[in-house]
């Protein structure tokens, strides 16, 4: 694979606040990326760093091979639609777009031509007199119609309806398929992109939780329900990730530790089937905050546990 963008060892502290620490990963040329993780969880920050717009306390950040902070030739081939973008008050949409076809050296006028009219773009219309979801569709028109070779989408749909949305994402990947180029995607709405995504990097607390590729993880984890303890002699052998009882049935879901065939399932009378990508961040995410927290609550028990020999 080769990568587009890489963050080496990488932390980011504000004061007191680690918002990323010691981060590795990379973003493939020419691949959809989902950036995945909880409010807070460092991927604003991960893309401010990749587009070029923060320095790192530490570690490395490369972008087509090249440090991005104030290199005007590499920032030039980076497109960073924010959450909440902002435009300069006097801004029409047809400034926004005019100001970024300035910026991007691959700009295509007739895509963007397209997108403000499949979006019903009012072009005269000052920004700030937009709803939230029309603001949104002008950064999704400047992200899409930039051709940026690395683009990063911070939360792109907010305040977009459900057929909007799905706009994007055919605009999208349409768009993708005849130009192909490097896209991260940091979104919520996980079921909703993971048709789209080929490589999924979850964040949680500021670290990598996971990173790999989408096919890979949909095969690492599977949905088992059964009797109680059939499920939980099987689950012995892989790792739980939840677990839900009612009555004399359980329900799991495992992260694999080997290949199960689904036959030998049927046979134990188990009835299995595929994670849903969301369901396996949300439930890896969970463990992680968990394990986090036992870990803190057990330094601070060692911490007020007087020490052998202390006078009491």
């Amino acid at each position: 694979m080769t990568a587009a963008a890489t963050l080496t060892d990488v932390t980011m502290r504000y004061r007191e606040h680690t918002a990323l620490d010691a981060v590795t990963t990379s973003f493939a040329t020419d691949g959809i990326t989902g950036l995945l993780g909880r409010n807070g969880a460092g991927k604003t920050t991960l893309m401010q760093l990749l587009a070029g717009h923060r320095v790192p306390s530490s570690g490395q950040v490369r972008v087509l091979g090249t440090d991005p902070y104030e290199d005007d030739a590499v920032l030039q081939q980076i497109c960073f639609v924010k959450e909440s973008q902002r435009y300069p008050d006097h801004f029409r949409v047809r400034d926004a777009l005019s100001a970024a076809a300035t910026l991007f050296p691959t700009w295509d006028e007739d895509l963007a031509r397209s997108l403000v009219a499949d979006f019903d773009l009012p072009a005269r219309r000052p920004v700030v007199k937009l709803s939230r979801g029309m603001v949104s569709a002008v950064g999704i028109t400047i992200g899409l119609a930039s051709r940026a070779p690395v683009t990063f989408f911070d939360e792109p749909y907010l305040g977009l309806d459900a057929v909007a949305r799905q706009l994007f994402y055919d605009r999208l990947i349409a768009d993708y398929a005849e130009e192909p180029r490097t896209i991260v995607l940091s979104t919520h709405l996980i079921e909703e992109i993971s048709g789209l995504l080929e490589h999924v990097v979850l964040l949680d607390g500021g670290r990598v939780l996971l990173d790999d590729d989408v096919e890979t993880l949909r095969a690492s984890a599977l949905t088992v329900t059964g009797p109680t303890g059939r499920v939980e002699a099987l689950a012995r052998e892989h790792e739980v990730l939840t677990r839900d009882a009612l009555g004399g049935s359980t329900r799991a879901v495992l992260r694999l530790g080997r290949p199960l065939e689904p036959a030998d399932l049927a046979a134990s009378g188990l009835a299995a089937e595929p994670t849903p990508l969301q369901q396996l961040v949300v439930a890896l995410s969970t463990r992680a905050t968990g394990t986090a927290s036992a870990a803190a609550a057990a330094r601070t028990a060692r911490s007020s546990t007087p020490y052998e020999g202390a006078t009491r």
